[in-house]
């Protein structure tokens, strides 16, 4: 965990050179343009970069979370947008393997994994962020099939997936009512609302989605009704150590532009890295990082290991994000007047990590999740 095995070693160096040869070449105008190109995902998949954590059965490497952490940071240090986009196709994935039966996971999986197919999650909506249990979105069972009807905001790949994951109410309120289904992204009444103008991530396309009268049959429901709460959960506890992990390698790409920048700059005759107002602050940029690092690792390393990991996922995820927000701030003041400007990246990843501190919940919902496992821990449950 504190040191990348052999065989670790050899996968992180090809996700690097596959990132950097598969994204690199349109970084800045992608971002400029807010163009999304769905043929990178197919690219970083024939490289074994979309299916990491999915059995070789169904065309994945095999490998544990631990593996996929340190894959998505090589990927998010060249492009953040595009490491979320591999860890957002990856969670119907996660889902697929935990709750799909075989049918599913035979008709969906291989696609995903080899990065073929690109799949999406559809849990927000207008009226519930946070408060994921109040979503409104319904489906009704008629025979054998159910009909969705709702509207989900903040869908990474709307309008370009070929799967969906969609969390729908088929009972009262509150989580126990809510139920998930596969939907594809070809599906009769499945049509697509406004993409999203945001500061960052530019790349990876945010789009609203809209459900009028979509029938799916009751052999895309995701075990028994009831069940989408927990599926979508669980799928957000696996999701916190990726978006950390991306933090990650967000951070480290602006700590390597900053130093390198810092050691050719000089002023009054003297590399900017040799006075302390700008040494010291590199120099705890990298501390931070590091032990943001490692407790993405263990989160990722509990997980493999069947042990209870979701407190220290939310601690990765709060820690790693908070991290790629002050690292690229003082990355952006590093290189003073040029890091305000488009002429290097840091103005970018400033933008993309701002984001980072709220998806797969806000860094209050991950604070909120650490002070209740305190509770238990310390006083018993209420």
């Amino acid at each position: 965990m504190f040191e990348p095995s052999a065989e670790q070693q050899t996968l992180i160096e090809a996700a690097a050179t596959a990132a950097r040869s598969v994204l690199g070449a349109t970084l800045k105008e992608d971002d400029e343009a807010e163009r999304f190109r769905k043929s990178a995902i197919a690219e970083l998949g024939e490289n074994g970069l979309c299916g990491v954590q999915i059995p070789e059965a169904f065309g994945g490497l095999g490998l544990g979370y631990l593996d996929y952490a340190m894959v998505l940071e090589q990927i998010a240090r060249v492009s953040a947008s595009y490491g979320v986009s591999v860890a957002v196709t990856g969670l119907p994935q996660v889902i697929l393997l935990n709750f799909g039966d075989a049918a599913q996971q035979a008709a969906w999986m291989p696609g995903l994994a080899s990065g073929q197919l690109l799949g999406a999650f559809a849990l927000s909506e207008p009226g519930s962020g946070s408060d994921a249990a109040a979503l409104l979105t319904t489906a009704r069972r008629e025979g054998d099939t159910y009909v969705l009807n709702g509207t989900k905001f903040w869908i990474t790949h709307g309008g370009y997936a070929d799967i969906y994951v969609v969390m729908a109410r088929t009972g009262g309120p509150g989580p126990k009512g809510i139920s998930a289904f596969l939907v594809p992204g070809d599906a009769a009444g499945l049509r697509f609302g406004k993409k999203e103008e945001k500061m960052g991530l530019r790349a990876s396309p945010t789009v609203e989605l809209i459900l009028e009268d979509v029938v799916v049959p009751v052999s895309a429901r995701l075990g028994q009704e009831g069940d989408g709460f927990r599926v979508a959960m669980s799928a957000l506890d696996s999701g916190r150590i990726t978006i950390g992990a991306i933090a990650v390698g967000l951070a480290q790409a602006a700590l390597d532009v900053a130093a390198d920048y810092a050691i050719q700059r000089k002023q009054f005759n003297t590399p900017i890295i040799d006075f302390q107002g700008v040494g010291f602050m590199l120099a705890d940029m990298a501390s931070r990082i590091e032990s943001a690092r490692l407790l993405v690792h263990k989160a990722a390393w509990l997980r493999d290991n069947g042990r209870p990991y979701s407190h220290i996922a939310a601690m990765a995820k709060c820690a790693a994000t908070d991290t790629a927000m002050a690292v690229t701030t003082d990355a952006v003041q590093v290189l003073g007047g040029y890091g305000y400007t488009r002429e290097y990246p840091v103005e970018r990843y400033m933008r993309d990590a701002k984001v980072m501190q709220i998806v797969e919940g806000t860094n209050q919902v991950q604070r909120v999740v650490i002070a209740r496992h305190l509770r238990r821990l310390y006083g018993g449950s209420p």
